[in-house]
């Protein structure tokens, strides 16, 4: 099988990417991730993970490469990461008592066999209503400041949440590993 190359430097989507036990490298995709004008969240997800993808792919044609990005919006405002706890807890008080949802695309892509396969997994997290003590509190412990939205659903984040609409759990951190596990079965690896 041809080598498999995770297109990115996101310690999440690699930690998931490591569950499916097959070997494989990471390359950071040197990608400008600017909006484009009257984009949707989900077209601009899609957009991402095939530049990040082809962007690796162009200097590794004989290699399998996923390229994945994740686009939240919360009434009708974009989350990026935070960056910082004053900016985290302005994301956490804007999703207090709110819905958002989350765009993962991923594009696998395997240059010399002329293969790209595509898919987005949306989840809706609702979020509890959230006092500034305990948002205090969970930015403290947590420090989510690299998350979009200001939180991690797979540590302490989850407390945040009243509800999660999901066809895949792992797709919320960043790689949806049900989908991409076909795709990758689909073109010949094996899992498990």
């Amino acid at each position: 099988m041809p080598p498999l190359i995770l297109a990115s430097t996101s310690p999440y989507r690699r930690v998931l990417l490591e569950r499916l036990a097959l070997p494989f490298s990471c390359i950071a995709p040197g990608v400008n991730e600017t909006p484009q004008a009257g984009e949707s969240p989900a077209d601009r997800a899609v957009r991402l993970a095939l530049a990040k993808a082809a962007a690796v792919a162009a200097r590794h044609p004989g290699a399998t490469v996923i390229g994945s990005d994740q686009v939240g919006t919360c009434k009708g405002e974009l989350l990026d990461k935070p960056g910082d706890a004053p900016r985290a807890h302005s994301q956490l008080q804007w999703l207090s008592a709110a819905a958002a949802s989350f765009h993962t695309a991923v594009a696998v892509l395997q240059p010399e066999r002329g293969n790209i396969l595509q898919f987005v997994d949306t989840t809706t997290v609702y979020f509890r209503a959230l006092s500034d003590a305990e948002i205090e509190r969970y930015i403290a412990i947590e420090k989510p400041f690299d998350c979009a939205g200001g939180f991690r659903c797979e540590g302490l984040g989850i407390t945040l949440f009243s509800r999660m609409v999901s066809e895949d759990p792992t797709g919320l951190v960043g790689l949806p590993l049900i989908a991409l596990a076909r795709s990758l079965r689909q073109l010949g690896y094996q899992l498990p």
